[in-house]
């Protein structure tokens, strides 16, 4: 194997579809019109040489090594900044531009560490390959006058250094945090022979606003800023293209290796859903995969108040089949069940679902979405008829209006982020719905039209008032809803939501927001041209989380913004593979494909190729096996990767069900929260130890690539077989291709799903199939999938969790950058450097009532429960509201969530809890319990060091 290799063509490409012709060193070149002549020169293999100028950034045309001649014309003109023209006849290379070439890399040399041999970036390094492409033999000029050689290094952060001693001042780390990454973190500071790049005033980089994206990492080309693994590991000698395995926007990277060791993981520019950009977690927050922490050998124990006993996979397998069969004897077929996971592959969750319908002969199976995004499902099936987003991520470059609700972007899915605040600098405007100012409403270069600050739990009556302007204002887009629409629907709509109580003026006693911002939002989303809506977990986890689905495809349908680049209704996922886990039928009244599992032809389809009778009754939500559970009539689970105790709201009914099960099978990386509770083990892989796809949020399928052999032995898929077969259900597969090649045959939206396509084309987006057979980038082009579009009635009820004397506040939650979910992942990397403790963000007023200072510890009440945590006191939130994340287990935040959920698809509330706050003098019994267990965790992962 050997290195995968980019070709950085110097400057982007030109989207002119007219073509220009000219002579590059004698060789005719034909491109689109505005394309450099340094790309031109590049596309046909004629590389210029530059240091200031790469293909991710605009042209900037100061380092002046990449100067040709162009015949008719005087000087010698930058190729990265001067276009091709009609009939121009250019020459590269001539003696004199030989001669300023080499003169000018002199001068960068001689005030440049000659120190190569043992610098991290030797034979990484675009100084020292240009050095070598002018020519450059020698320096005449020595270090005895003033220079930067000795000046200092900063390794303030977690992951790369800043050398300051050899920066060259190209830029190119101040562009693209500006032009890639949106942050405008970094700086040049000084002038002449002082300028220097600095991430602040006389900070340093980790003090500094700098979000350790990588970009300017990337972008680098010296030693100047890299990542601390190129010390201590060394260059890489072999890579390959594979997924992150965090959020649902679903990165492309190459993973470098030496040897069996990862070096770091560089953003592809050929992924089309990050386009060769990153975030802190997806470029440097690996480590969790070697971490000291993860389990590799099974482990049982006949009670979980004993200790755990280690034993090989045939023991701990046979086990676990032999309770679950003792279980099902005992107390019937439908007494076990399982739960899939969004951070494993399409195929391992495939294959759980399988095992549980054909080997536990039930439908008890379900999945993380269910907290998370099943609203989405009913929803956008209910209205458009599939159940997923409508868009790719390279849809907001022609969006002219974004509404973004209940998502926060930079901080949950920071790539995307990156790009959708690119398209606001460029002019598009922007409506943000969400109770706290997130950094979407007012950042570098950036800042909301209308921010819409709406009390938690009233999404409904907001999206219903803003349609209520757009109809009773004539903004609807008749000719759209005429030829896509049901009309009758249509005007049964229309009539409800133009009643004089859907008014803004009429809702504002319920979201306390200025009807004024509500009507100019409405009309800005109507008029302003092409709108696309985005949301995320602050729409779904309500108890009214579907209804706000189907209001927000409501709007979408009446203003004709569906079915084109540039609109449409646009799901962020959370977890890395949400999209993926529905689709492969981890729901328990769906097989894969979204089928119903009622549905006598689907059912035969699937009984004939898995030799197996399947139930046609729908199984138990996660829910409802933790109320049977306790109710005595559901006795076993298996968990793939999944911690449920942490991430399920209302803890004590989760621990209470988990406590009442006689078999717990948990399959994961780590001793989780979970885990407390299990009586079986079983090792899980990380992403860089495992083949198979994901499926992001714009369903797009993508590779995850084996890096490294499992570090616990077996891959999660092969686990999963070896329990099915222990139950008496054989599973024959050799490679998950063959898995996927079984999805594509029972799956209509996968027919031209396999890996030899994924290798072909890099990724599609389903529905892939006969109609579409290089896949689906924009749905309901020319009609919805279920013919017409569907209109339905939004009701705004208020959710049962009220404030009230005791609880006067209400809690919501959600994510920071540099975390991820339950924290599992991240908080076992250098990640803790920016978020080492959940802490609860509190408006100056509510703490001053309340005697609390910023830093206090405070303690945090429901009807459900108590935990305690600091206070951030933060201008970012409302009165009467306050926040927090749920990142660490030691908060145990979900103590403090009730149990209320949607009422069509059960997702729970987590953002509307009714609290009250007061001074505490410290930690929890929570978090003293969870220190015990960590120490438990440490002890078991040392023993078996």
């Amino acid at each position: 194997m050997s290195l995968v290799h980019e070709i950085d063509y110097g400057t982007p490409a030109s989207k002119s579809e007219k073509l220009v012709t000219l002579t590059i060193d004698g060789m005719k070149v034909q491109v689109p019109e505005g394309t450099s002549i340094m790309r031109a020169a590049m596309e046909v293999g004629n590389q210029i040489p530059k240091l200031c100028a790469t293909d991710m950034l605009d042209a900037f045309g100061s380092c002046r090594l990449c100067l040709i001649e162009i015949e008719g014309r005087n000087g010698t003109p930058a190729s990265c900044t001067t276009p091709v023209a009609e009939g121009i006849v250019v020459k590269t290379q001539t003696e004199r531009l030989k001669q300023i070439r080499r003169g000018v890399m002199e001068l960068y040399i001689s005030d440049h560490p000659l120190d190569c041999l043992t610098c991290s970036a030797n034979g990484d390094c675009e100084l020292q390959d240009m050095a070598g492409v002018v020519g450059l033999r020698e320096v005449r000029y020595g270090y005895e006058g003033e220079n930067h050689i000795k000046m200092g290094k900063d390794e303030s952060n977690p992951y790369f250094t800043y050398e300051k001693s050899k920066c060259i001042v190209c830029n190119r780390c101040v562009r693209a945090c500006e032009e890639v990454q949106g942050t405008f973190a970094l700086t040049i500071s000084g002038r002449g022979f002082g300028s220097r790049v600095s991430p602040g005033m006389d900070e340093e980089f980790l003090s500094s606003e700098c979000v350790s994206c990588g970009a300017c990492v990337q972008a680098c080309p010296t030693a100047t800023l890299n990542e601390k693994a190129m010390y201590d590991i060394g260059t890489p000698e072999h890579s390959l293209v594979t997924t992150c395995a965090y959020c649902g926007v679903g990165c492309t990277f190459k993973a470098e290796m030496r040897g069996d060791e990862l070096v770091r993981m560089v953003p592809y520019k050929d992924g089309k859903a990050n386009r060769g950009h990153s975030c802190v977690k997806g470029r440097f927050a690996y480590g969790y995969a070697t971490h000291k922490d993860r389990i590799l050998k099974p482990m049982i124990r006949s009670s979980i108040h004993e200790p755990w006993k280690e034993v090989s996979y045939e023991e701990a397998i046979a086990y676990a089949a032999s309770e679950f069969k003792r279980i099902q004897e005992k107390y019937g077929r439908r007494a076990v069940g399982g739960i899939t996971s969004s951070r494993c592959t399409n195929e391992e969750t495939y294959l759980v679902q399988k095992l549980i319908r054909g080997a536990f002969g039930n439908n008890n199976v379900d999945t993380c979405a269910r907290v998370c995004h099943s609203p989405t499902g009913y929803g956008l099936s209910q209205t458009y008829g599939t159940s997923a987003g409508t868009q790719d991520f390279d849809s907001v470059e022609e969006s002219d209006v974004i509404l973004v609700i209940g998502a926060n972007p930079t901080d949950g899915h920071p790539v995307f982020g990156s790009r959708m605040k690119k398209r606001l600098r460029e002019g598009a405007k922007l409506i943000v719905i969400d109770p706290r100012k997130i950094d979407l409403v007012r950042t570098p270069h950036v800042q909301a039209d209308y921010h819409l600050p709406l009390r938690p739990g009233t999404n409904v009556a907001m999206v219903t008032a803003i349609a209520h302007v757009i109809v009773t204002e004539g903004l609807v887009h008749e000719d759209f809803v005429r030829d896509y629409c049901d009309w009758d629907e249509f005007q049964e709509w229309a009539e409800f939501v133009a009643e004089e109580r859907h008014s803004p003026e009429a809702i504002q006693q319920y979201t306390g927001v200025d009807p004024a911002l509500v009507r100019g939002a409405a009309r800005l989303y109507a008029k302003g041209g092409n709108g696309a809506i985005y949301y995320g977990l602050g729409v779904t986890e309500h108890s009214q989380g579907s209804t706000t689905v189907i209001g927000i495809a409501n709007l979408a349908m009446a203003t004709g913004n569906i079915g084109r680049n540039g609109v449409g209704v646009n799901p962020l996922r959370g977890q890395n593979n949400v999209q993926g886990s529905c689709d492969m039928g981890s729901f328990p009244h769906e097989l894969p494909g979204y089928r119903h599992v009622a549905e006598d032809d689907t059912r035969v389809l699937f009984e004939r190729d898995w030799g197996v009778k399947l139930d046609d009754e729908p199984g138990l939500r996660i829910p409802n096996m933790f109320d049977a559970a306790v109710d005595g009539t559901f006795k076993g689970m298996y968990v793939q990767g999944e911690d449920i105790l942490q991430s399920d709201p209302d803890t004590r009914h989760v621990s209470a069900g988990l406590g009442a099960l006689e078999c717990l099978v948990v399959q994961d990386l780590f001793l989780n929260e979970t885990a407390n509770y299990a009586h079986v083990f079983l090792p899980g892989c990380s992403f860089l130890e495992k083949d198979g796809t994901f499926t992001n949020a714009e369903r797009r399928i993508q590779r995850v690539r084996k890096l490294m052999a499992p570090k616990n032995g077996y891959a999660d898929w092969e686990v999963t077989i070896m329990l099915a077969e222990a139950l008496g259900y054989k599973m024959d597969y050799q490679h998950p291709s063959e898995i996927m090649d079984e999805i594509a045959r029972l799956t209509p939206t996968f027919t031209g799903v396999s890996y030899a396509k994924l290798e072909e084309a890099g990724s599609v987006q389903w529905p892939c199939n006969e109609k579409a057979p290089e896949g689906t980038p924009v749905m309901h082009i020319g009609g919805f999938v279920r013919g017409k579009g569907k209109f339905m009635l939004t009701e705004y009820v208020p959710t049962d969790e009220r404030t009230g004397p005791r609880f006067p506040l209400l809690l919501t939650t959600g994510r920071i950058l540099s975390q991820y979910n339950v924290g599992a992942q991240t908080r076992r990397t250098e990640n803790v450097a920016w978020h080492p403790e959940d802490v609860l963000e509190i408006h100056p007023h509510d703490a001053e009532t309340r005697g609390i200072r910023d830093g206090d510890y405070v303690r945090l009440d429901s009807r459900a429960g108590s935990t305690s945590l600091k206070a951030v006191i933060s201008e970012r939130m409302p009165t009467g509201v306050v926040y927090t994340t749920f990142h660490h287990p030691v908060t145990q935040a979900n103590v403090i969530t009730t149990d209320y959920s949607d009422w069509a698809t059960n997702c729970p509330e987590y953002k509307v809890t009714a609290v009250q706050i007061s001074p505490s003098n410290g930690p929890s019994p929570w978090q003293e319990n969870y220190e015990a267990f960590s120490r438990q965790s440490r002890r078991i992962a040392e023993a078996a060091e």
